[in-house]
């Protein structure tokens, strides 16, 4: 049977954790205790109390020699109060050391091109935090090889991720709060292979106040993608989960060489390259770039900008969305498609999205928005269309009428049409052909010229 991969989660400082199994119970002597623990996670062999007493102690200090090594412990002849301590903490169900760097046969998967499927959601966390932890987990591992991987929603998936309580079909059932807390199947010609399982009776978080989907998303992932288990404590693959802040995570170097012995390394390129944003606008204090199916979200004093999927984020939005601002009055977002814009209220799309442009007071000569930026300080809209841009009146909820004017009067110095616009600390920041202007809508003039791609920092 398929070995299931069970992630160990969450010190006893976090929260209340079930004892071992293999843990000494009222009369079981330090010996019989190492070598419960022993034959349960280490591969000692079960036939051990059959070998001569030599043999038999030599074996098992041995294993526990090759146990504290993995846990970065002091090497003793026993197990001692430090290594009981970490031995009892929850913990992954396939031996800690040994065969730790891959699989039997070093499986993997035959292709570059991965899909995955989120079958079912968590209590804990919304839709949305777990398409982001996912999302995260998976460029963990694109990052450093030249996998990709791309959400399906209906199509069959190469990795299928579901929330599962107790028995769940693939005869190792979770065992409630606070033990094993997720597991998932190496690469192989199977209908489970890949396929990631994380027990629905933990309580999931986007943070440290309980088990983080991320650091255990990408944990699995990494089994899933044919890695097994790392002595080096400082690894992801590592058996036993210590908490990182998600957004300060680095992957190990023995977790990159791990899985580019399988795979190979990332082509390098210059992402910067060619980059021409469809879109740009701020949203609750980041400042979104979109491009193509993507978009680059810049956070203040944040130097590492991320690049994600639309549909990580919004499953019901396209993509090369031509044109977005922020209304902040309604904390609402609206981005635009052709004849068509979508609302952000808060996070979410709203229930009545899609609408028609024509809706705003267009003329139906208008076929698309190129940009689109809202000016604080005096309510209105600036769509730019062509040569042209419209004045959109939010409080009164109409257009300007003397919409459409040319943009090179208004705007002097911007002599092609804008194709990104944003407004930040009281500056337009407008995307024409290969330049990037900061313009003061005060002075009426350009302040300065800018490195197109200075806000994603590539």
């Amino acid at each position: 049977m398929t070995r299931l991969l069970l992630l160990l989660l969450l010190s006893a400082a976090c929260c209340s954790m079930m004892p071992d199994a293999s843990q000494p119970q009222g009369g079981q002597d330090d010996a019989e205790y190492e070598e419960g623990y022993l034959k349960k996670h280490n591969n000692l062999e079960t036939s051990v109390s059959q070998q001569p007493m030599e043999k038999s102690s030599t074996l098992i200090t041995e294993k526990i020699h090759q146990m504290q090594k993995s846990f970065g412990l002091q090497v003793k002849e026993n197990l001692g109060a430090a290594t009981s301590e970490t031995t009892s903490r929850p913990q992954c169900g396939v031996p800690d050391v040994g065969d730790y760097t891959f699989f039997q046969n070093r499986p993997k998967w035959n292709k570059q091109d991965l899909t995955y499927r989120i079958i079912n959601y968590n209590r804990y966390l919304t839709f949305e935090e777990v398409d982001i932890a996912i999302q995260k987990a998976c460029k963990v591992w694109s990052d450093v090889t030249p996998l990709t991987f791309t959400r399906v929603f209906n199509d069959v998936a190469d990795i299928d991720i579901l929330f599962a309580r107790g028995a769940h079909n693939d005869f190792q059932p979770f065992d409630g709060p606070g033990k094993y807390l997720a597991h998932a199947f190496p690469p192989r010609n199977d209908i489970i292979s890949g396929d990631i399982h994380f027990d629905d009776d933990e309580m999931w978080t986007s943070g440290n106040n309980g088990v983080n989907l991320f650091l255990v998303a990408a944990h699995e992932l990494g089994h899933s993608l044919g890695l097994h288990h790392s002595d080096y404590v400082h690894a992801l693959m590592h058996s036993q989960y210590k908490f990182i802040e998600p957004d300060e995570f680095q992957l190990s170097q023995d977790d990159i060489d791990g899985i580019q012995v399988l795979y190979g390394a990332r082509k390098k390129k210059d992402t910067c390259r060619n980059v021409k944003f469809d879109a740009a606008t701020t949203f609750r204090g980041e400042t979104f770039f979109f491009e193509g199916e993507y978009f680059w979200r810049h956070i203040p004093q944040n130097t590492k900008v991320q690049r994600v999927l639309i549909r990580a984020f919004w499953p019901s939005l396209p993509s090369n969305i031509q044109a977005a601002y922020e209304y902040q009055r309604k904390d609402q977002v609206l981005l635009f498609r052709g004849k068509t814009y979508w609302i952000l209220s808060g996070a979410k799309v709203s229930k009545d999205s899609p609408k028609s442009i024509y809706k705003l007071g267009f003329s139906k000569s208008v076929k698309m928005i190129d940009a689109a930026v809202h000016i604080v300080a005096t309510k209105k809209t600036y769509f730019f269309v062509g040569s042209q841009y419209w004045s959109y009146d939010e409080l009164e909820q109409r257009m300007d009428t003397d919409s459409p004017k040319q943009t090179s009067e208004d705007f002097p110095g911007i002599r092609k049409k804008v194709h990104a616009a944003f407004e930040s600390n009281g500056l337009l920041y407008l995307f024409s052909g290969n330049r990037q202007y900061a313009f003061s809508p005060k002075m009426k003039r350009v302040t300065s010229l800018l490195e197109y791609s200075s806000w994603i920092n590539c």
